[in-house]
């Protein structure tokens, strides 16, 4: 009796299990915007950021230099520093009106000011000192103007202390020595060209993915909201009535779209721009399922406090920037405040991106992208109990809709508030008649 009732479960189980996600796929591709965001906008928005990227590699940045003390000295830095590959000098100012002219003008993207003490500091053994301004506009602009002089500067550091070991009686080997005891030689072994490309968009490409799943499943939700219709009364639909299966059926259906997704993005498309592929296929495919898994729920919980369609248009104006810079690949996570260190767990991209940088760029194995893993399981079993919750929240809501609105009008006529009133003081004349509409067809 006990095995014929499990056995009974079990089908009613799979059944349910089975028609929730054949309703979510039939909701994703019925939904023109959702086609739209999913299979346009996931095929179109990794081509266009690795199209705009695809230079990552700035060079001749033009730059101003004011030399207040044109010597012998100061003319071959200026020439070294117009060698280099980061920069260009492409004008010799009088003085630095005419030099942030040219900045304005957006004609220089930097300013080199050379004092004109510079040499005499030099010769006295004293500090010598040069001052850059860099255009803060693009991010390559600055990264430009300091590597170039910062190379310089740093080699001319070096003649300069032979020189003085030199004027002190040691000669040659032994003067190189004293300047250099501890030789540095500078490898950069995965982006070997400082790229921005290869840092940059290869976050953006999982935060692509996370991005386009949340504003799919909140444009499904809200259109649902708006039709007074909602997933969380699927249940009833079903002999089982189980809010577990609602969950995971509905997250069936996102994980085989988005994984045909997820490996067009991770693959073929870094492919097709020349971004180095260095991890083994297993590695990335098991970032990828675990971030997609992840990113499934976070959605999930998330959209369901979606009331509006168009709510998810406003939503993507400010998520995207504060995702790619939570991500840390453009700026170190360890310099993060405590509070945006702790917020950024928020998100599956945190470790997400990581993961696959770390798997796909930088060629580590699972023993480097494990740690990531583990977190994004840990997320995922948060988000999934959460989403779990608000279903059944909504279920409960659902049901004692008329139970919740006497309750609400019993309050509202306690304290003399007139909701008809205040309804159409707010939504107008015709919002008013659609919500009246609305709830007394519920």
């Amino acid at each position: 009796m006990e095995e014929e009732k499990k056995t009974t479960f079990l089908r009613t189980w799979f059944k349910d299990f089975w028609g929730i996600f054949l309703n979510e796929i039939r909701e994703i591709f019925s939904d023109s915007g959702v086609i739209l965001i999913y299979f346009v906008a996931g095929l179109a928005y990794p081509m266009l950021y690795s199209l705009v990227y695809a230079n990552g590699i700035v060079n001749d940045t033009p730059m101003a230099v004011v030399d207040m003390n044109d010597s012998e000295a100061s003319r071959d830095f200026i020439r070294e520093v117009d060698a280099t590959r980061e920069v260009s000098v492409a004008y010799h100012c009088m003085n630095m009106e005419e030099a942030q002219r040219l900045m304005t003008e957006r004609k220089a993207h930097g300013i080199l000011y050379i004092p004109s003490d510079f040499s005499k500091n030099i010769v006295q053994f004293k500090t010598a000192t040069v001052s850059l301004y860099c255009d803060m506009t693009s991010f390559l602009y600055y990264k430009n103007d300091l590597m170039g002089v910062n190379h310089v500067m740093i080699d001319k550091l070096g003649k300069i202390e032979v020189e003085r070991y030199t004027k002190a009686g040691y000669y040659g080997k032994n003067a190189d020595r004293l300047a250099h005891p501890i030789i540095v030689e500078d490898h950069s072994q995965l982006n070997t060209n400082s790229s921005y490309t290869i840092f940059l968009v290869s976050a953006i490409y999982f935060i692509i993915i996370q991005q386009l799943m949340f504003y799919g499943m909140s444009l499904l939700v809200g259109t649902q909201r708006e039709e007074n219709r909602s997933f969380a009364s699927l249940p009833d639909q079903f002999e089982g009535h189980g809010v577990n299966r609602v969950v995971l059926g509905r997250g069936l259906a996102y994980l085989l779209v988005f994984m045909g997704i997820g490996l067009y993005i991770a693959f073929i498309v870094p492919s097709l721009f020349g971004i180095p592929i260095r991890g083994q296929f297993f590695n990335t495919l098991a970032a990828l399922t675990f971030f997609v898994v992840d990113c499934i729920f976070f959605s999930m919980f998330w959209s369901s406090l979606i009331t509006r369609r168009e709510s998810v248009f406003v939503l993507f104006l400010f998520m995207s920037p504060i995702c790619l810079f939570l991500a840390g690949s453009s700026w170190p996570t360890f310099a993060f405040p405590k509070f945006w260190k702790l917020f950024s767990y928020i998100f599956p991209s945190t470790f997400g991106c990581k993961a696959y940088i770390n798997g796909t760029v930088a060629g580590g194995d699972i023993s480097i992208i494990g740690g990531y893993l583990i977190h994004m399981t840990i997320q995922t079993i948060v988000y999934y109990f959460l989403a779990c919750a608000m279903v059944h929240i909504e279920n409960k809501i659902i049901r004692h809709k008329d139970e919740l609105r006497e309750i609400r009008d019993r309050l509202a006529a306690m304290h003399g508030i007139d909701i008809e009133k205040n309804v159409r003081i707010i939504a107008g004349e015709k919002g008013a008649e659609e919500y009246f509409k609305r709830t007394n067809k519920d």
